[in-house]
């Protein structure tokens, strides 16, 4: 017999099958985290059932790793079982699609298997539909039966649980049916399955649907093959299909040894449970009984006065707050004694809610008693205040000010923390200054923690309860919710018990409100009146986390869940008129109030909302989904008030093409999408000119973004981006044979004083993606896609580079010459155009008085779609909408500043907040998309810019939630912000100095340490050496730890990649170990200059000295471009010659290190080698004498090659991605060490091939962009001298027996020149496409491409071209991993596994 155990996220499998492979046991059973124990009890049972019988087992699923290594039985990869059980059972499976309870898994079966999971995110699985559930009181088979009878299907983003919420919450507020959301919740499943892991390989042929999820839901399965239009003859559901991945397991035990049943029991019995943990934990909440009663003493003192209802007599003040997850309501009377509370959940129903708390309190409240006056806030106020005809209603940020207030009168920091909202107020002169709320994420908020009670089958006081004397709370970082739930995952298995757990939650929800959201770099920008509120915090756990958190004693009212109700009710009686009583209805309104729900659509602009239209039984209606208020027949103020961006998208588009008569050279197609919303003008102007048909691809909606779908090829790019594989793709089926989309790294350069104008690495290179993307689509249907790079920023060039592109059209060559001069005319007008416009409306705002916002984006946030009508809600609002293109001419800036101001399109956001600075009646509004991450630079730099003019900051991250209520929020509170400093007469401080940084001078060479952040371990020990010979103190830093990690997190906007975290995090963490003099230290930072975010590590350092007020320290950077000058450091050509040297001797080190240690028969003889021969390379490295050099390289080249092998046959795994990840094993985990233990050997291609990356690249810009001869021959140049270095090493390394030569970089060049343009320049660029062309092309298949999570430039050369290379190479078996301080370790190590079980068979293969 053979055992099978599948130990899921959620649930536990067992499947004994015999010779036949029959089934003949089986158990399916949820472990509620208590993993241990519930396979414990499920091999007793089986014991008891079937005896003492003889077993062979493996263990499989994403949560067996840590019980198999305990028990001693082998682990196997969930996939490679499932696969397994496939290969067996239904071998006509082309694609199978699994889904478990926190993973999803496709795998295609073809010349390779080739097989997808879900990284970073659980997103779209079963866990995600168990929290969706609970969200609507049911259970997930409750979703299923509910769905059956759904109408219409709303728009639901499935990326992330938390975002699902924030759609769904409003739809549930204002009414929608069960039946419609169960069905939208199944329907974003299928979405996120499918465009987060099919990324760009489409599902056809015979389909198979396995796991859990899709064995109980049969309209989850419903929704997967209508949208995947699957014929009836190739849909595959076994029967035992939830049961697949242990039967795969059960087949795959047949190599392994026997045992009997009761061997497995006593190892279960004897198991040592705490050798399974990995999990770090931090200090318990308290220490002994007696602090929890000081504790609990001190906070009972916070009490609010109350008196008896019964005894209230004339006038009384009623307020309610319609939140996210619950309803309160409070009442008050003159004196502001509190006569009545009301705290419920809203059950999915806050009118339900509203009016059960009205009969509850008509009951008990006195006749001699009036409601006077009655205010509403939160999130459903609209709602219950046209339902219930409430006086008026009240923001909600402003209700609570007024509670705390109250409370602690001078309050400067308030802290709520709500179901699925976070806010934090920061009160000056008596204003809300600083409004912070969770954007699009609500990790750290309640909902998080009752979810989570409610999975162990808790209410969320007994989890509380559990968590305050837990011994060793687990410690689970400031990330995502989902991301949380992987360490949480990880943790139980490793035996944590349920209070560890609830600790170390409430520690993370403090840590993220307090890191995350309001992104606290020192404790004492808290303030000295702290209130804290919300529901959360009526949690002790949480609120002894924050005490402990930020070291400071913090005020909790006793109504801390009811403040946003008792706020409103002190605003009822402020703004109560004498004479006058409360419009809200009475008892006898009450009896005879209902309400019906229809759905409509608003036709009045291209949106086309869904709307939900609630009538009430007066005849009164009101309507919701609508972005403005059109769609509810309201006013709009627009009509008045100028909004530019309005104005700016009908001035961009509204272009007449020719017709077909007049278009002699037939019909060019351009998509509508990214910087086309910048230069459309300009191309439609061109092609006009040329006799072209221009046609535009319509504007953005939700149904063109599904169109794309399944092409796209990196889920966690920007919603932009996405959204242009959508229009592609509607260009295509409309017939277009020849469509326009080039690629542009720089945009023309508006301010020439600014150091650079690249376009963004997504914007500057997303046509490369569509086209390795969508090639199967744009071949079938004979389209030509031409997408050359161009140098938009010189019309001499592009003329020149046009007429090389359309060659194929016979243009001459002064008709292309005349058409970009007459194109660039006209950019230049429609630019000019906005200038003037931006003159009108601030003239127009002041000539009647009204307020103007800037709303700050990207010329590409102008699309409806994208921004979700902000600027109409905004217009809604009575202000002036201008656009930052269109004011920010208005202003010069003082440079240099603080960040290195490489991108033109925020240079123009840094014009437009200095703009502001200036001006009492202008605000800015920053728009962020999710996942954009030059924006982790930018926004703390806007930020300083406002905040230096004593203005507001306001950021609101979108994406594509269309769920507007955080916005609404944000610019209602900034409306009432406004208006308050008015009244309170606070003016603006101009301030536009350049940004000054501390010079590292000669003088301070003689005696400042220079710390050097470590980034490849080899290379930096022979490096620091070179630094230290010419005369300087330097010091490399120690490797990095989880500390420095945290501290990174603390001091850098956590939006910033991982690289930067990590390198920051680490001389942060070396500057207050209190080991350097802080005036006598430096710090030592690498520059390049390119379009990548990194270049900006140096200001970001610096902002973070400058919060740790450490600004006296000097930054040194590193650069070969002239970026910024030291005097005290000079890279001298003695300096770089040496460095060259120490580069060349650590890559030749690395190279036969990697490809010997896997093999030693003897362990510990590679390290003997390396330390053999380190005093020796460093001696020549300082005294270079190229004999000795030669000499050296021939002998560790023999001197490894000699070492004793054991003569095994291992798969080689190449390792790419971006630099640091790359190269530094603290960063990637220990990528090298990982492939060693699951038995390969790693191939880590040289370092210097990326500085001749850089020189290459040169030879590209001057034939075809913008580039100089002379630049181009000087890293010719350097290029050649490289190579000279290198030549030596060459010779010995192809004589050897084992090791390879490096190839060439033009070689290397030209490899990844037949997939992708070698104009892409981002980052590591077409360097990391061409080295896994060349690897593969030399033999290692199989490679892991590691990328920091959101990193722009391997969106496209990365994850963008893996499709393009398993087309090319079919045998590739390449696995992308997320690197980024949230990632759990399980899933990258599953990842990893996966593709070395890949890598194995392959091995076997061919011996």
């Amino acid at each position: 017999m053979r055992l099978g155990i599948d130990i899921g996220s959620t649930t536990v499998k067992l499947v004994v099958i015999d010779e036949k492979e029959n089934i003949k046991y089986s158990r399916y059973e949820r472990h509620l985290s208590n993993v241990f124990e519930k396979v414990n009890e499920l091999i007793k049972d089986m014991y008891e059932e079937m005896g003492d019988i003889d077993l062979k087992t493996v263990i499989t699923g994403s949560g067996g790793l840590a019980l198999a290594k305990l028990i001693n039985i082998k682990f196997e990869q969930e996939v490679i079982s499932c696969s397994k059980a496939v290969e067996e059972l239904i071998p006509d499976t082309e694609v199978a699609i699994e889904l478990g309870g926190e993973d999803a898994k496709i795998t295609f079966y073809g010349a390779t298997v080739e097989q997808r999971m879900n990284g970073t995110c659980a997103g779209g699985t079963g866990a995600f539909i168990d929290q969706m559930a609970i969200l609507l009181n049911t259970d997930a088979m409750g979703l299923n039966e509910a769905a059956k009878q759904y109408k219409i299907i709303y728009p639901i983003a499935a990326r992330c649980g938390v975002f699902a919420k924030t759609d769904i919450q409003p739809l549930i507020n204002e009414g929608a049916s069960i039946p419609d959301l169960a069905a939208s919740i199944f329907q974003a499943v299928v979405n996120q399955t499918i465009s987060g892991l099919a990324c760009g390989h489409v599902i056809k042929g015979n389909v198979a649907f396995l796991g859990g999820p899709l064995s109980f839901l049969s309209e989850l399965r419903k929704a997967f093959v209508d949208t995947l239009k699957l014929k009836e003859n190739e849909i595959i559901f076994p029967e035992d299909s939830k049961y697949f991945v242990a039967i795969g397991a059960a087949m795959l035990a047949n190599t392994q040894p026997e045992f009997k049943l009761s061997e497995l029991v006593k190892r279960m019995k004897e198991a040592d449970r705490t050798s399974m943990s990995e999990t770090k934990h931090v200090e318990p909440l308290f220490n002994d009984e007696e602090e929890y009663d000081e504790f609990i003493s001190r906070h009972n003192r916070d009490k609010i006065s109350r008196k008896d209802i019964k005894k209230v007599k004339g006038k009384v003040f009623l307020g309610i707050d319609a939140g996210s997850t619950t309803t309160k309501a409070a009442l008050i009377d003159e004196d502001r004694n509190l006569l009545y509370s009301f705290y419920r959940s809203n059950q999915g129903n806050p009118v339900e809610a509203v009016k059960s708390m009205l009969y509850e309190l008509y009951d008990q409240l006195p006749d001699e008693a009036i409601i006077a006056n009655t205010a509403v806030t939160g999130y459903g106020e609209s709602l219950i205040k046209a339902a219930f005809k409430a006086d008026f209603g009240e923001i909600e940020t402003m209700a609570h000010y007024k509670a705390a207030e109250e409370f602690l009168p001078g309050v400067d920091f308030i802290l709520d923390i709500g179901g699925q909202d976070m806010k934090c107020m920061k009160i000056k002169d008596g204003a809300i200054y600083n409004i912070m709320l969770n954007e699009a994420c609500s990790s750290g908020c309640g909902s998080f923690l009752e979810t989570y009670a409610k999975s162990v089958n808790l209410d969320t006081y007994a989890f509380a309860k559990e968590a305050l004397f837990a011994d060793n709370p687990v410690d689970l970082g400031t990330r995502c919710t989902v991301f949380m739930n992987s360490k949480v995952k990880q943790a139980q298995k490793e035996g944590a018990s349920i209070g560890d757990i609830s600790a170390g939650l409430s520690y993370s929800v403090i840590k993220n409100a307090l890191y995350k959201v309001i992104k606290l770099r020192n404790t004492e920008d808290t303030g000295k009146k702290i209130v804290v509120q919300g529901g959360t915090f009526m949690n002790d756990a949480v609120l002894r986390s924050i005490e402990q958190i930020i070291e400071k004693n913090v005020v909790r009212p006793d109504i801390a869940g009811l403040m946003g109700a008792y706020g409103c009710a002190l605003i009822a009686q402020e703004h109560y008129v004498e004479g006058t009583r409360s419009t809200i209805l009475n008892r006898n309104d009450l009896d005879y109030f209902h309400m019906e729900h229809s759905n409509g659509r608003c036709r009045q602009c291209e949106n086309q909302c869904i709307l939900t239209i609630n009538k009430f039984s007066d005849g009164t209606k009101f309507i919701t989904g609508n972005r403005c208020e059109k769609g509810a027949g309201g006013a709009m103020y627009s009509k008045q008030v100028p909004n530019l961006y309005d104005y700016k998208l009908r001035r961009l588009f509204d272009y007449k093409p020719l017709d077909d008569i007049q278009a002699t050279r037939g019909t060019v197609a351009i998509p509508r999408v990214l910087n086309m919303y910048e230069d459309y003008p300009f191309w439609f102007t061109l092609f006009t000119e040329l006799k072209f048909k221009v046609e535009l691809s319509p504007a953005s909606t939700k149904a063109i973004y599904n169109l794309g779908i399944d092409s796209i090829s990196s889920d966690t790019a920007c919603y932009p981006a996405k959204l242009v594989h959508g229009h592609i793709k509607w260009l295509v089926d409309k017939g277009h044979k020849f469509i326009f989309y080039p690629s542009l790294n720089y945009e023309e350069n508006e301010d020439p004083t600014s150091p650079n104008h690249y376009n963004c690495p997504i914007v500057a290179t997303y046509p490369e993606v569509i086209a390795n993307n969508m090639d199967e689509l744009l071949e079938e249907n004979d389209v030509n896609f031409l997408h050359p790079f161009l140098p938009f920023d010189n019309d001499t060039r592009l003329s020149k580079e046009l007429d090389r592109a359309f060659e194929n059209f016979h243009i001459r060559k002064d008709e292309i010459i005349r058409a970009v001069a007459s194109a660039r005319k006209e950019h230049h007008r429609f630019k000019n155009d906005m200038k003037k416009q931006g003159e009108y409306a601030i003239k127009y705002a002041r000539d009647h008085n009204k307020k103007i916002i800037i709303l700050a984006g990207r010329p590409y946030h102008l699309d409806p779609e994208i921004n979700h009508g902000i600027d109409k809600m905004i217009n809604s609002f009575d202000l002036v909408v201008v656009t930052e293109d269109s004011v920010a001419s208005m202003v010069e800036l003082a440079r240099p500043m603080r960040v290195l101001d490489q991108w033109m399109y925020h240079s123009r956001l840094y014009k437009a907040a200095t703009f502001a600075g200036k001006h009492d009646d202008i605000e800015l509004i920053q728009l962020n998309s999710f996942g954009c991450g030059l924006d982790a630079v930018t926004t703390d730099q806007v930020e300083e810019i406002c905040n230096k003019n004593n203005k507001l900051y306001t950021v609101l991250k979108i994406d594509e939630v269309s769920n507007l209520g955080a916005a609404k929020i944000r610019v209602r509170s900034l409306k009432a912000a406004m208006e308050e400093r008015e009244k309170n007469d606070i003016k603006v401080t101009p301030d536009n100095s350049p940004s000054k940084r501390i010079v590292f001078t000669k003088e301070m060479r003689k005696d400042y340490t220079i710390l050097i952040p470590q980034m490849s371990p080899i290379h930096f020990n022979y490096m620091k050496e070179v630094i230290s010979f010419c005369g300087y103190n330097a010091e490399l830093l120690p490797p990095v730890d989880k500390n420095s990690v945290e501290e990174g997190l603390r001091y850098i906007n956590n939006d910033a990649c991982y690289p930067t975290i990590v390198t920051l995090g680490q001389i942060i963490s070396a500057l207050k170990s209190g080991k350097y003099d802080l005036d006598k230290t430096a710090v030592f930072m690498s520059q390049t200059g390119g379009g990548c975010r990194a270049s900006n590590y140096v200001s970001l350092l610096r902002k973070a000295l400058k919060d740790m007020d450490m600004e006296q320290i000097p930054v040194i950077s590193f650069n070969a471009v002239g970026l910024e000058k030291n005097p005290g450091f000079k890279i001298t050509p003695k300096m770089a010659f040496m460095l060259a040297v120490a580069c060349v001797y650590g890559d030749l080190i690395m190279r036969v290190l990697y490809a010997t240690r896997p093999y030693e028969k003897i362990p510990g003889t590679c390290e003997k080698l390396l330390k053999k021969w380190h005093g020796p390379i460093i001696e020549n490295i300082l005294h270079f004498r190229r004999k000795r050099y030669i000499k050296n390289i021939k002998e560790i080249v023999s001197d490894f090659d000699n070492v004793e092998r054991t003569g095994e046959v291992k798969p080689k795994v190449g390792v790419v991605g971006e630099i640091l990840v790359k190269y530094h094993p603290n960063a990637n985990n220990d990528i090298v060490g990982t492939i060693e233990a699951e038995g390969g050997e790693a191939v880590v291609l040289d370092l210097i091939d990326f500085f001749l990356y850089g020189f290459e690249s040169e030879k590209f810009n001057y034939e075809h962009l913008s580039g100089s001869w002379k630049v181009m021959k000087i890293n010719e140049i350097a290029k050649n001298l490289v190579e000279m270095l290198r030549q030596p090493v060459r010779k010995p390394l192809r004589e050897s027996k084992y090791f390879t030569e490096p190839d060439r970089i033009e070689k290397t060049a030209d490899t990844a020149a037949e997939i992708l343009s070698i104009g892409n320049q981002c980052g590591e660029g077409w360097l990391l496409t061409g080295e896994m062309a060349e690897l593969i092309k030399s033999g290692v298949e199989n490679i892991v491409c590691l990328q920091p999570f959101a990193c722009l430039p391997n969106h496209v050369t990365g994850k963008g071209m893996m499709k393009a290379l398993r087309k090319k190479y079919p045998k590739a078996n390449i696995a992308a991993i997320d690197f980024d301080p949230g990632a759990s370790d399980v899933n990258q190590l599953n990842r990893i596994k996966l593709m070395m079980s890949t890598a194995h068979k392959n091995v076997d293969k061919k011996i």
